[in-house]
């Protein structure tokens, strides 16, 4: 629980710099499509207003999951983290499908005309600086825990169970990418001197918003529902489990995942023959520890003595 706390004040830290960056942005953003009467910029404030509603449920969830286990939730709050992620990314659905798209599509369709380029250009402007650095600090904390996990940062992206830098990262990497989409739309619409490109940027907004909640989404409902272990876990853990001197036999083995940082590990196991009922007992003790040690975020660890059917039948 302790490691638990010090990673989700972390995560906290996260998710209150990007909170903080999107609320000033939204305004900034409201303000620049109001004076400029851009759609894609109308579309970017409605993007940033999410942003900082979902990083609102993000530290909602961090506040729950650290609460200590009851008789009633025996297994900790952990799960809270992956719930009202979910619950960010349909917010973000909804913002991208209704406002976005809708308000586009509403404004290519009356064919409004932009103008006030120069209050667009320094909208985005700063709108850039703000992001960049809450994606920056999230690609920090993301780099720092793929090295801690040994892993390739892409790999460890798609792996994490920490769905709060993941959401934050991503959303700041899609806001990144909104402004792009946002800029060239308006600066299409200069050149050209056609309306519709404005409108049609808003709309693309719109699009990369329902992409990126549709994955967040399906990501965090796996962990919702009790996703496994990763492979690379699954295959320490039934190594060290197969290299016991006490056990002649691993029959099944079960991981569930009962938050970022807590994994469940059920195992029925064939202990070696002639054990006492002591010596089973100190050695599921040690092999408790030790999957402890190749996993550090095993949290719970249920051992199994069963006799296997090769042993019945002899």
């Amino acid at each position: 629980m302790v490691r638990a706390r010090g990673e989700s004040g972390e995560s906290r830290k996260t998710v209150v710099i990007a909170l903080l960056a999107n609320a000033g942005i939204t305004l900034t953003k409201l303000a620049g499509g109001l004076l400029s009467g851009s759609a894609a910029l109308l579309a970017e404030a409605a993007h940033s207003l999410a942003d900082t509603a979902n990083q609102g449920f993000l530290l909602v969830s961090i506040a729950l999951s650290v609460r200590e286990p009851t008789p009633d939730q025996p297994f900790g709050y952990g799960r809270m983290r992956f719930l009202w992620t979910f619950m960010a990314a349909v917010a973000m659905f909804l913002a991208g499908a209704v406002f976005a798209i809708g308000y586009g599509a509403y404004q290519l369709v009356s064919a409004a005309e932009s103008s006030g380029y120069l209050a667009a250009y320094v909208t985005l402007g700063i709108s850039l600086l703000a992001e960049g650095s809450s994606w920056l600090r999230a690609l920090r904390q993301t780099r720092r825990e793929a090295r801690q996990a040994e892993l390739p940062l892409l790999q460890y992206v798609r792996a994490s169970r920490d769905p709060n830098v993941k959401m934050v990262l991503f959303e700041d990497t899609a806001a990144l990418l909104g402004i792009a989409i946002a800029f060239a739309g308006i600066l299409a619409s200069q050149l050209t001197g056609l309306s519709a490109f404005d409108p049609a940027a808003s709309i693309a907004i719109g699009v990369l918003l329902v992409a990126v909640a549709v994955w967040m989404g399906h990501d965090t409902s796996e962990l919702l529902v009790g996703a496994s272990a990763r492979p690379d876990e699954r295959a320490a853990l039934e190594r060290t489990l197969e290299e016991s001197q006490k056990i002649e036999r691993v029959i099944e083995l079960l991981t569930m995942v009962l938050g970022p940082s807590s994994l469940l590990v059920v195992a029925r196991v064939d202990f070696a023959e002639g054990l006492q009922d002591d010596e089973i007992e100190r050695a599921s003790e040690a092999i408790d520890r030790r999957l402890r040690e190749v996993v550090p975020d095993v949290t719970e660890v249920f051992l199994d003595a069963t006799t296997s059917p090769a042993r019945v039948a002899s």
